[in-house]
């Protein structure tokens, strides 16, 4: 079936990354975005970082300052920001205000919703951010719950605006779905050099007690309930996609956080990627698929991510298993270090480099390739990555 429209759900990285993506590609048909803010499309990762830390002339008032940079109008995009997509049917999305929207392709990217605990207030959206900069440049005690990427980075912004921060956090350590006890324990000694109070196995129930202002920030679930029954989808809801990123429904597609995508670099296991990076790549595939036909192009990029927390740039690459060895570059308690994981084989599955940017880019490469390194010279801080190849 020739396309001729499309409807692009979601006004985030990954949908304004897909509308662009079409007009560079030389798409001349209808395209409609549908965005649940009345803004104009914006960057999300300044939101717990700039936009709380900066004071003065730096400040950064206006959601326009982070908005990505495109002409809607030269490109002929129908916008509709300030609505919200309600139900899906065969060739045809309904607005929350009833509106039919009919299209030839959809493209979910809908992104996430904070889960929310019945108290506080959560971090998603440029206004969250503003009454949260509000606070704490109000100088409030903050309670955090949840020691996990948006906790560090906004804990970060409380304290260097010198706000007491009492941060709750129900497991054991900071991120302990994705990092080991030694690197968590690492992390937790970041929160009380920085003078904030770091309280592990202590889930909350209610609000905290003693609190000025209170963050929730616990996760996020893909906003994908108004698609109905007839996706398949993954535990936590995303949509489960084939490695073109095409859903078990023809001519639908989700890009960003809402897709766990088929993996043939992970064996054909369906992932879920929360980050920007992610965010970024999937609408090249989506629009090569549209466009080219169903198997153009395939998405399966190297997993990327990074937070700025506590004076440090902490960046990841790859996917390590519960099986893979850990080797430390240099010692955790140092203002710099890297971590390299390694499968069985000796093959390099992850790098975790904090303040170790060369680390990064090598492992990068090494990484992607699956390339074979002795643990020994990985270990040596001094050893440049690619110089541990076997």
């Amino acid at each position: 079936m020739k396309v001729e429209r499309v409807v692009v759900v979601g006004a985030g990285m990954a949908g304004m990354h897909t509308v662009r993506t079409f007009r560079e590609k030389g798409f001349e048909g209808e395209i409609t975005l549908l965005g649940a803010e009345q803004h104009a499309p914006y960057d999300r990762p300044p939101l717990s970082k700039a936009v709380l830390r900066y004071r003065g002339a730096d400040a950064i008032d206006d959601v326009s300052e982070l908005a990505f940079a495109f002409d809607f109008e030269q490109a002929g995009v129908t916008l509709r920001f300030g609505e919200r997509a309600a139900a899906w049917a065969p060739g045809a999305v309904t607005t929350a205000a009833g509106e039919r929207l009919p299209y030839d392709a959809l493209v979910v990217a809908t992104g996430s919703e904070p889960v929310r605990l019945g108290f506080g207030e959560t971090l998603r959206t440029y206004e969250d951010a503003l009454r949260l900069r509000a606070a704490v440049g109000a100088g409030r005690a903050l309670a955090i719950v949840g020691a996990g990427w948006i906790g560090a980075e906004v804990a970060t912004a409380a304290r260097a605006a010198g706000c007491a921060v009492v941060v709750h956090e129900a497991r054991e350590h900071p991120l302990a779905a994705v990092f080991p006890p030694q690197v968590g324990a690492a992390m937790a000694d970041w929160y009380r050099q920085a003078g904030a109070d770091l309280r592990c196995s202590d889930p909350v129930t209610g609000p905290p007690p003693a609190a000025g202002h209170v963050l929730v920030a616990v996760g996020a679930r893909p906003d994908t309930r108004w698609l109905g029954a007839a996706f398949h989808r993954a535990r936590d809801g995303s949509l489960l996609t084939s490695e073109h990123l095409e859903t078990n429904v023809p001519g639908v597609y989700a890009a960003g956080d809402v897709a766990a995508y088929r993996s043939l670099r992970y064996g054909g296991e369906h992932i879920r990627v929360e980050h920007w990076d992610n965010a970024l790549r999937g609408p090249d595939t989506v629009v090569a698929n549209v466009l080219e036909g169903v198997g153009a192009e395939v998405h399966d990029p190297v997993p990327y991510f990074w937070s700025e927390q506590f004076g440090r740039m902490v960046q990841y690459i790859g996917r390590h298993g519960a099986t893979d060895r850990m080797v430390v570059r240099g010692r955790l308690s140092d203002p710099t270090w890297s971590v390299v994981w390694l499968d069985t084989l000796h093959r390099a599955t992850a790098v975790l480099a904090v303040g170790r940017p060369r680390d990064l880019a090598q492992g990068r490469r090494l990484v992607g390739a699956g390339s074979v390194l002795d643990a020994a010279r990985v270990a040596d801080p001094g050893t440049p990555l690619v110089g541990a190849t076997m």
